[in-house]
């Protein structure tokens, strides 16, 4: 079964409903993103971070997995999927997909401010005083700016496997994320779908651009590659 690996950013999570501070000039709800996103801004007024986090939970807990996630649910059926995603949403794994990595970390869960490693899953609000086991506070699951991304290792064997890459909504400006693509082999087929692509399909002659959303492009490409695998 031939491997395909995904690289998702927060296009297609934008469709199901949830809203991502690079469509809005760095603005996340109205916050500046150094406000509410890096480990000196927890430590400067943590009530406002887990607050900002504590909002953007219950937004999720409200939306669903769009057509998009599902597609990509199908994929499995046919070929060995991974899915390396920027999101911290869980909406591909309530579509369906069961080999999901995420390298900014997870927004339904918590860990420890003293142990990184300590993860608890956590559907609702943390509040200051919410402390791990060993009697730390908790804060969420989630890789803020500045912070060291401890799955780019497993991204990186995982990336290296591929035998088509798919990379969907995402900018690939954002790094160390954006560096995945150069550890597929020379001649992977690449399929890039973004309404607003970024990549320029005259510098990869395996590369196909889609300039389509997520919602449109990815049911569409997802019969194709079925279609080749029956």
């Amino acid at each position: 079964m031939r491997n395909i690996v995904v690289l998702t950013g927060a296009g297609i999570s934008a469709e199901s409903g949830l809203k991502t501070f690079r469509d809005a000039d760095g603005l996340w709800e109205g916050h500046d993103v150094m406000e509410v996103a890096t480990p000196e801004a927890f430590e400067r007024n943590p009530e406002l971070v887990l607050d900002f986090y504590n909002q953007r939970r219950r937004q999720l807990l409200e939306v669903e997995p769009n057509l998009a996630h599902q597609a990509l649910s199908r994929l499995e059926h046919y070929y060995d999927v991974h899915i390396i995603t920027q999101n911290v949403d869980d909406l591909h794994e309530r579509a369906g997909s069961t080999n999901v990595l995420h390298l900014h970390g997870e927004l339904l869960k918590a860990r420890s401010t003293k142990y990184s490693t300590q993860e608890i899953i956590w559907k609702k609000d943390i509040h200051l005083g919410d402390l791990c086991e060993h009697g730390y506070q908790l804060r969420p699951h989630i890789v803020w700016f500045g912070e060291a991304v401890p799955m780019l290792d497993f991204a990186i064997k995982i990336t290296q496997k591929a035998d088509i890459l798919i990379i969907i909504g995402t900018s690939m400006q954002v790094y160390p994320a954006a560096s995945l693509i150069n550890f597929i082999d020379r001649g992977t087929p690449i399929y890039f779908i973004d309404p607003k692509p970024s990549i320029d399909k005259h510098s990869m002659p395996n590369l196909e651009v889609m300039p389509k959303t997520a919602v449109e492009g990815v049911p569409t490409l997802v019969d194709s590659l079925i279609d080749k695998a029956t």
